[in-house]
């Protein structure tokens, strides 16, 4: 643990095999929306800035599962497994956090894959006045008591809320009820607020959401994939860069080596066209740009190969739930040519992007002998990246 107090831990339960979709794979693992449910749960918490870390409980048989799915999340610890139920699973959870000591925890379900930014906040805002709080929706329809396939009863639904998660609480407090309740062979409790009620934690309520669902059947999942498509957004992000020309014979443009009487200057390789690329790729998700991500002060960066950076930058894309559709990039210079060289470069863009080739356009133009570029002193890049993302 370093010196900073973890404020808040997020507590994501995936231990569950999910039968009742019809398939062996559990619902967490399966695709919507060109990733898997818990991606997109792991993603919701990875991109809020007050959630400090993240530990997910599963099953020993998912573990390469998990790992495709959490691949690339900065905040994700290594996992632990799960119990025989959701209440062992959530207590061995909270146990390997002990250590974190985080102010907060929010537990949540893997399988709730639509949780909004806004419902973590008043969570975790809420927190600061209740010792525990729940998202959670009043219900609304009419509520009729069974037996035997006959109404007995209509019962009010006066002061009645549907729970949900995320489950937030002062750490400590939760942990303490859950081990309480291991203790003394209190089970079946079905969710984090009916062990903190047992315990005499008092449990608040937030504002949650209909669209924050839990899949459960393999009509949930055909819904969520709907979902999923009715909330895609296009965005379109934009890049430029220029280097100077100093003594050399190559240039590197789009990861390809270019015999050429002189070499770009730059802190890294100066790959001129893949830096105006890279910055294309965060401005369409307004996640700053190749020099907050990379500062030219840092030596580690020095002589750098440039395709890191943009692998990062994509990266980065998929944490935030997107896609890249296709890219245009225009090289603006005198010489070298660049049209012996551009299915080469088209090719190294696809293996670096793991886009094909059709999605990729690769211009080349001169300004007529104007400027910096036409007296020959350097090369400009722009570059244009269509995206797709899930809101």
């Amino acid at each position: 643990m370093t010196g900073k107090q973890i404020k808040t831990a997020a507590l994501i339960v995936a231990a569950g095999r999910g039968t009742r979709t019809g398939s062996p794979l559990a619902k967490q693992y399966h695709n919507i929306g060109g990733a898997s449910v818990l991606k997109h749960t792991l993603g919701a918490f990875e991109n809020h800035d007050e959630i400090d870390h993240i530990l997910t409980i599963i099953h020993p048989d998912d573990t390469s599962h998990y790992e495709d799915s959490a691949a690339g999340f900065a905040k994700c610890l290594d996992p632990v497994n799960g119990g025989a139920s959701r209440q062992d699973s959530v207590r061995l959870g909270l146990q390997a956090l002990e250590n974190l000591n985080p102010d907060f925890v929010l537990i949540h379900d893997a399988a709730r894959p639509f949780v909004t930014s806004g419902i973590i906040s008043r969570v975790i805002d809420a927190l600061g006045a209740h010792q525990g709080v729940i998202a959670a929706l009043p219900v609304a329809d009419t509520l009729k008591r069974v037996s035997d396939g006959l109404i007995t009863q209509t019962c009010s639904r006066e002061n009645l809320w549907r729970a949900q998660t995320p489950q937030g609480f002062h750490f400590k407090e939760i942990y303490r009820a859950h081990r309480a309740a291991f203790k003394q062979g209190i089970s079946g409790l079905t969710d984090d607020a009916s062990v903190a009620e047992w315990a005499g934690i008092a449990v608040g309520i937030v504002e949650g959401s209909e669209k924050n669902s839990k899949i459960t059947s393999a009509e949930d999942l055909n819904l969520a994939e709907k979902n999923m498509q009715d909330n895609v957004e296009y965005r379109i992000g934009s890049g430029f860069d220029v280097h100077r020309f100093e003594a050399g014979d190559h240039i590197t443009l789009c990861g390809v080596d270019i015999p050429h009487s002189h070499k770009l200057k730059g802190h890294s390789d100066a790959d001129v066209a893949l830096h105006a690329l890279t910055d294309a790729v965060f401005g369409a998700i307004a996640d700053g740009d190749i020099g907050s991500h990379f500062p030219p002060s840092d030596e580690k960066w020095a002589g750098a190969a440039s395709h890191r950076f943009l692998r990062f930058a994509a990266e980065r894309l998929s944490l935030h739930g997107g896609q890249i559709q296709n890219i245009d990039l225009t090289i603006i210079c005198e010489r070298p040519k660049i049209g012996p060289h551009r299915e080469a470069m088209r090719e190294n863009l696809g293996r670096i992007l793991d886009l094909p080739v059709s999605r990729i356009s690769i211009k080349a133009t001169t300004t007529e002998k104007l400027g910096f570029a036409g007296r020959e002193e350097g090369i400009a890049a722009q570059a244009l990246a269509n995206i797709k993302i899930y809101k």
